[in-house]
């Protein structure tokens, strides 16, 4: 399959509405250059620099640009349009030309050189104190004795490094103590489960809206190693009775990285398929509706018991009220 690549011109303060609007039609993964990047570079790397890779000098006086991937068929046409019809809206409110063009560039990808395009930007990192996630073509020491998660970029997004991904790790790796059930909604590349079962939990259910991201996530369970107890289906929980009638109740753990909107459409939900004394953590969230979705999960009947944010995101975990602690 060949696959469309799109390039969004903006600015820097262009890139969090550019990619809300993004995140709102489905589409959670971004390639991001912006010359502040390479700035930052300078002012916060440590130690003595001899040379500047030439892809990181290219960063100093680029157009700042969020690139997505689409399918190139029917379904990816469609993606397209809605992108442009959300870049002309957000330009027709821009009023101060704060957010740049917003022009929509397309270009074909072959399949055999999407891996290609992602490598040079993922490199193995750490998360929190007891994860390491690296994909398959680096190597990794694992000094620390860290837990290893292998995850490729491929089709599908969600490789750690956002920092609503990176958030949400953080918060899981400190209520999964072994033994949990955990449902992941709208679970992408299938990150936040396999971390879940390699860090310990006994079952992971996936859910994504996009079939795409569950054939991908399948995959990258079955490249950590993760066969038994792992499910994941493509599906809305929000419209569909029958999906939610399958995934079934008894969840310790229950994540979801997505967006505003789609949380405080969930929220009346998650209760259902929590245990009494279970976890909800929940991703995603750009500051500014932060408080529409915390209002909403204490409409939906929970209590906060964390929050964590980063560079503009938030993610927070929740018990339901009645549960003391």
């Amino acid at each position: 399959m060949d696959w469309i690549q799109a390039e969004i011109y903006t600015t820097t303060e262009g890139i969090e509405p550019v990619c809300g609007r993004l995140m709102n039609i489905g589409i959670t993964g971004f390639v991001i250059r912006d010359a502040n990047d390479f700035k930052e570079f300078l002012e916060n790397k440590d130690g003595n620099w001899d040379y500047v890779d030439r892809d990181l000098m290219g960063l100093a006086n680029c157009e700042t640009t969020v690139t997505c991937y689409l399918t190139n068929d029917a379904d990816g046409i469609a993606q397209l349009k809605r992108i442009r019809a959300e870049m002309e809206e957000l330009a027709a409110e821009d009023d101060d030309l704060r957010f740049g063009r917003l022009h929509t560039e397309v270009m074909n990808v072959r399949e055999e050189d999407w891996a290609n395009n992602w490598k040079q930007y993922f490199r193995p990192f750490l998360v929190g104190s007891r994860l390491a996630v690296k994909p398959s073509w680096e190597e990794y020491d694992n000094p620390e004795g860290r837990t290893i998660l292998e995850i490729d970029p491929e089709s599908s997004f969600g490789t750690g490094q956002h920092n609503t991904t990176r958030l949400c790790l953080e918060m899981l790796e400190g209520y999964v103590k072994g033994g949990e059930r955990l449902l992941d909604l709208g679970c992408g590349s299938g990150i936040l489960s396999i971390a879940a079962m390699l860090l310990g939990a006994e079952s992971a259910y996936a859910v994504d809206i996009d079939p795409n991201s569950v054939r991908i996530a399948k995959q990258n369970a079955e490249k950590n190693h993760i066969t038994a107890g792992y499910t994941a289906t493509a599906g809305n929980i929000i419209t569909d009775e029958a999906l939610r009638e399958q995934i079934g109740t008894g969840y310790k753990l229950i994540t979801a990285n997505i967006v505003a909107d789609v949380l405080i459409a969930m929220s009346g939900l998650f209760g259902g398929f929590l245990t009494d004394d279970g976890i909800v953590i929940i991703s995603g969230i750009i500051l500014e509706r932060c408080d529409e979705v915390m209002q909403a999960m204490d409409d939906a009947g929970f209590r906060r018991i964390a929050m964590r944010t980063s560079d503009g995101w938030a993610a927070a975990a929740f018990v339901k009220r009645e549960v003391q602690g």
